[in-house]
């Protein structure tokens, strides 16, 4: 391995270290591996002079490597090193070792395929790093330049490539959850699942069953087994041109006669919260004499989520509000992980998304921010 210099220049690494903080944010929310890869490749040629840079992951199966970004001299991604062996060449050794490797004398280098090309090019610096994770590496990236390897920009990327790692990472498990999902069979309508809750509840359907999202079907769920503890007696689903609604009549016991007020608070007060943050309107009135309970829960099916500040705020992922969910419930990192069945980098990687789009200096004010704009 060629020598590389230690001694570091604090104003070029600053300046190196602002250029990352900029690529991140751009990578930032990104849940495809290849546009992540491809980004990094670029911003690489762009930003630190290198000649051509590229990127392969790690396959399924883990016996190869296969290039999923190329910036620079060389964009195909086709060619003899489209497909690298785990093992085989500098880039498969360095994802079965998990080692970097790093050279400023290339051209020197015995395991150089073709030492003629690395002259013709005036290449003289390698840089050869593993996107590890704690499963191993699921990853190689690799830098060519025709210039010294500045320590500074060892230093960049080595902080680059962690965060390479946790984004593409990310995006790989987001993937298999999605393939998962597809494997499931289709969620049952919503009028079997409140059939399934309300078992003593005569319930009517109106209109056609449309497909609605995770956090209006979660509401309705809520609200169907609130309704189920206070012994409703019917219950109308009804599909309307720009909105969904479910009305309910409960009888109430006369002895003792419940509160009204005390009902609104306790049995439907989170209901209500939940369904202001989603843009609806709950309504609980009394008629024939106060002995029956009117109940209604209107929500639009955009389920425009409403809180303080810009209404036009990036919304979250499924995967940060997931997350944000049981950090509001007190869950650490490792808890999380483990809940989600995901890596403790992963979940860092999602609440520091989450915190950018809720503009939160920490983790208590973006789960204030959270409730306030419904994501929880």
């Amino acid at each position: 391995m060629g020598s590389v210099s230690a001694l570091l220049n604090p104003t070029l690494l600053l300046r190196d270290l602002q250029r990352i903080n900029r690529l991140v944010q751009q990578i930032s929310g990104c849940l495809e591996p290849e546009p992540i890869a491809a980004q990094i490749t670029k911003a690489l040629v762009e930003n630190f002079n290198c000649i051509f840079a590229r990127i392969w992951l790690v396959e399924s199966d883990r016996s190869s490597l296969r290039l999923v970004a190329s910036a620079g001299l060389y964009t195909h991604l086709d060619g003899s090193f489209a497909k690298v062996p785990m093992g085989a060449y500098k880039v498969g050794k360095i994802a079965q070792n998990c080692v970097p490797f790093l050279s400023n004398h290339l051209a020197d280098e015995a395991w150089v395929k073709d030492r003629d090309w690395a002259i013709a090019n005036k290449i003289q610096g390698f840089a050869g790093y593993p996107l590890m994770t704690e499963r191993g590496a699921i990853g190689v990236l690799a830098t060519f330049s025709q210039e010294t390897l500045a320590p500074e920009f060892l230093e960049v990327l080595q902080v680059l490539c962690m965060t390479t790692t946790i984004a593409i990472d990310a995006a790989l498990q987001s993937q298999q959850i999605q393939q998962e999902v597809q494997r499931q069979p289709p969620r049952p309508p919503l009028s079997d699942q409140l059939a399934a809750i309300l078992t003593s509840t005569r319930l009517v359907l109106v209109g056609t069953e449309q497909s609605l999202s995770a956090s209006i079907v979660h509401l309705y769920l809520q609200t169907a087994e609130r309704l189920a503890q206070l012994h409703c007696e019917y219950c109308r689903l009804t599909y309307e041109e720009q909105a969904i609604s479910l009305e309910a009549i409960i009888e109430l016991p006369t002895d003792p006669a419940p509160s009204i007020k005390k009902m609104e608070r306790v049995d439907f007060g989170e209901l209500q919260f939940l369904a202001d943050r989603l843009g609806g309107v709950l309504d609980a009135q009394t008629g024939v004499q106060e002995r029956m309970l009117q109940f209604s829960l209107r929500l639009p099916y955009a389920g425009s989520q409403k809180g303080e500040g810009d209404q036009d705020s990036p919304m979250p992922s499924e995967r940060e509000q997931e997350i944000m969910v049981l950090l509001a419930q007190g869950y650490r990192d490792r808890n999380i992980a483990q809940h989600l069945h995901i890596s403790e980098s992963t979940v860092k990687f999602h609440v520091n998304n989450s915190l950018v789009k809720l503009d939160a200096k920490n983790r208590y004010q973006g789960v204030y921010q959270a409730t306030l704009k419904g994501w929880i």
